[in-house]
């Protein structure tokens, strides 16, 4: 986590399915709108399309793999359709796995296996497969079918317009956005935009723009050699003052003096 500024992986989703393994000290996570904290031999499986952020205030390692549903059977198949749609169709957002539960300890070996397996071994990929169907089928068995719900629940439909949000300011953060393009953008009114952000990321939309906006002027300070005032063109701040300004609010230091830590580094 310590690769990461502030130790946080900043709130993302993907169409992959995320297994994560805490591998020492501990990490807080935040996922749709549930927080939890896990500590050293915990694992989680987080769903497809959920919306999470990871932080850590002691720098753990948290090594973690992700892969396609259909690496476990292809789309359309008997596997598929009995064993894969049944949980990504599912209103599971995530399932921890804790190590002091005897039951969650297949599950916990298969991830630890499938880790080892790739940091350690060359042409692995038959085995990886392989593990990744039994981790798989151990974690089916470890779900109650009868108590699940499919994906239909208002907060799914929140975070779905809150994530069409999300992905508007990330495709227009150079241009000028207003709170009414955001909330235009998901087809609700401005108050229901404020109430979605502030619900779910604790953070107002034009507050999250902004901070958007230096998360990327960060990376291209790391991985660049542009000028700052061309990076702060670029990434959508119209005075270089207000750049500089807002960006040392966030991360403490000045543009120049976090370019030379991540140098030095």
């Amino acid at each position: 986590m310590e690769q990461f500024d502030f130790n946080c992986v900043d709130w993302h989703w993907h169409t992959e399915l995320e297994f994560v393994l805490i591998e020492s000290d501990y990490v807080t996570m935040w996922i749709g709108d549930q927080e939890l904290t896990l500590s050293e031999g915990d694992a989680i499986f987080i769903n497809t399309k959920m919306l999470h952020k990871f932080h850590s205030s002691c720098a753990a390692s948290i090594p973690n793999f992700l892969c396609m549903p259909s690496f476990i059977a292809p789309e359309g198949s008997l596997i598929y359709k009995k064993y894969v749609f049944p949980i990504i169709n599912s209103n599971i957002q995530y399932l921890v796995f804790n190590k002091a539960d005897p039951a969650s300890t297949p599950i916990i070996s298969d991830f630890q296996k499938i880790i080892s397996i790739h940091k350690n071994e060359k042409d692995n990929e038959l085995l990886v497969s392989s593990l990744m169907q039994h981790l798989w089928l151990n974690i089916h068995k470890s779900i109650d079918f009868d108590c699940l719900d499919e994906k239909q629940s208002s907060s799914a439909a929140s975070l779905s317009r809150l994530q069409i949000m999300m992905q508007f300011i990330h495709e227009h953060y150079t241009k000028e956005i207003t709170l009414e393009d955001i909330a235009a953008k998901a087809s609700i009114s401005k108050s229901t935009a404020l109430n979605l952000f502030n619900k779910y990321l604790h953070i107002t939309p034009v507050n999250y723009l902004i901070s958007y906006r230096l998360k990327v002027a960060a990376a291209k300070l790391s991985d660049t050699e542009k000028k700052i005032n061309t990076i702060s063109a670029e990434c959508g701040f119209n005075s270089i003052d207000y750049f500089c300004r807002v960006f040392k609010k966030q991360y403490h230091i000045s543009p120049g003096k976090y370019r030379k830590n991540k140098l030095e580094r």
